[in-house]
């Protein structure tokens, strides 16, 4: 897609955005317009591969098939091939279509025949393969809530209105070599996150940070079986990695129910088929749901220094994930729990990298234990990048990422970065460029020591540093100030009261051919 090619689109889902703007939170329409345009996805879909299967039939057109008969085949064909159905009436275009009529006596209300599709669309999928992930998946569509209008006439209005504009939108779902749709929901997905504040970080990992992780992960590979984020918000971290190598199975956990949706359909939406995504919600920690799994690659950005159950849960203490460090992580701190769940789900040639406050480099106690055994007992950490403060939605501190591998290339030391400073102001927000991410990856890459930017540590500097990883204690980046010359300035001061003493007396000069008091 060329940049005057996106820019339109963008144009045009802004003004899709802009329909419900005002009338709910950010985090709230993005739910009903990333859902209509799910449907439209969906829809399309079915209309392509229907039109396909008619190919040599008497009726080649998905849309205007009548017949129960081959209607019925091409729903067996798509529940085994897509993992849903969608029978002509349905169709995504004549729903826009009627509920836009303007025709005389022609009924246009569409709530109901909208809420019944989606619900059909979930209901299709009962006793597959694909029920899991399309289970609820539209439950956060309240077709009827008073926030989309205070009448039913104005709820029916402005869901018309929507489902127009995202009808007029060619996402060029046929074309298998574009993600038009798969681009503007990343789009959709990051503006939201911008407008929602703080809540923002439930879901969203800023895309230029998301492929530092995803190009660490994938270096030196082309292929990947599997990928896992044991908090995958929207899905937009996993997919990254996608875009990095070939990837066979995503996996992922998200505690958060409308954001676990939201990842599914993120999945979908990105043409990753139902059998080779398995994302699950519950409590990544409480309730692991790939406990059995092991992955060559790990991606996340945990919730920053969350509350966790820790010792209050006895059972934490025998828990294989946490017992080998002899201590926990902190209860109103999970950041190392995170962590050494994502260690103990790391395979033994996998790559791992996180995203963590700075805290976690420096902090003591039961973190500081924890942090020690991994360089000492475990050998696993094999870099520490700090990166600029401001880079994520609803939090201003800085971050950093960890990546820790089981079987070391470089078994005798750590790399050390110092990104904080390199970053462009974009509004209220500091952000990477391109060139940025390219200085990080390559520095991590060849793993070299760059003045005032990098450090390869070995492990007898860190265990000096009592396994403290507080970047500024490898990376020095303190600037010589340049030498004053007081003789020069105090010339310059003696040459400046000189020239002051001429002005006054030229000034008394001039107030006395005026005839006016002087001001000093």
């Amino acid at each position: 897609m060329s940049e005057d090619q996106k820019r339109k689109l963008e144009q045009q889902l802004w003004k899709i955005a802009n329909t419900l703007r005002g009338k709910m939170d950010a985090d709230e329409f993005r739910d009903y317009i990333l859902g209509f345009i799910f449907f439209k996805y969906l829809s399309e879909k079915q209309y392509i591969y229907a039109n396909e299967l008619l190919k040599g039939e008497a009726i080649t057109d998905y849309g205007a098939l009548d017949d129960n008969e081959s209607i019925k085949a091409i729903k067996d064909e798509s529940l085994e091939t897509l993992g849903y159905s969608l029978p002509p009436c349905d169709l995504f275009s004549n729903i826009a279509k009627k509920g836009n009529s303007n025709k005389e006596g022609e009924n246009n209300f569409i709530i109901e025949d909208l809420q019944r599709i989606l619900g059909d669309i979930e209901q299709s999928t009962m006793g597959t393969d694909s029920e899991d992930d399309f289970n609820k998946l539209f439950e956060d569509l309240d077709l009827n809530s008073t926030k989309l209008g205070r009448t039913v006439e104005a709820r029916n209005d402005i869901i018309s209105k929507i489902l127009a504009h995202l009808d007029g939108i060619d996402f060029e779902i046929s074309n298998s070599e574009s993600d038009v749709l798969g681009d503007a929901y990343e789009y959709l997905i990051g503006e939201f996150a911008s407008g929602a504040g703080k809540k923002a970080g439930e879901f969203y990992t800023p895309q230029q940070v998301s492929k530092i992780l995803a190009k660490i992960v994938t270096t030196g590979k082309t292929r990947l079986r599997s990928v896992y984020d044991p908090t995958c918000g929207s899905g937009s971290l996993l997919l990254r990695v996608g875009k990095e190598c070939e990837v066979s199975d995503y996996f992922g956990q998200e505690l958060n129910r409308t954001t676990y949706n939201l990842a599914r359909m993120n999945m979908i939406l990105h043409n990753v088929h139902y059998s080779n995504f398995d994302i699950q919600q519950e409590d990544t920690l409480e309730y692991p749901q790939h406990l059995d799994k092991q992955f060559e690659a790990i991606v996340a950005n945990p919730p920053f220094s969350a509350q966790w159950k820790g010792k209050d849960n006895p059972l934490n203490n025998s828990d294989n994930r946490f017992s080998r460090y002899g201590k926990l992580a902190p209860s109103g701190k999970a950041d190392f729990a995170f962590v050494q769940h994502m260690i103990y789900q790391l395979a033994d040639n996998g790559n791992m990298a996180c995203v963590l406050p700075h805290g976690v480099l420096f902090r003591g106690a039961a973190e500081g234990s924890i942090r020690e055994y991994l360089i000492k007992e475990m050998n696993c950490l094999d870099a520490v990048i700090g990166l600029p403060a401001n880079l994520f939605y609803g939090t201003s501190i800085p971050t950093c990422i960890l990546v820790i591998k089981k079987c070391r290339t470089n078994p005798n030391d750590i790399l050390f970065i110092d990104a904080s400073s390199d970053f462009d102001k974009k509004g209220n927000q500091n952000a990477l460029s391109d060139d940025h991410i390219n200085k990080i990856i390559d520095t991590y890459s060849q793993r070299t020591t760059i003045d005032k930017y990098s450090f390869v540590a070995s492990l007898e500097d860190v265990k000096e540093n009592d396994y403290n990883l507080n970047i500024p204690r490898y990376v020095d980046t303190f600037e010589v100030e340049e030498v004053i010359d007081l003789d020069a300035v105090s010339l310059a001061l003696k040459e400046l009261d000189e020239q002051l003493v001429d002005t006054d007396s030229r000034i008394a000069a001039f107030c006395a051919e005026l005839n006016i008091n002087t001001p000093f």
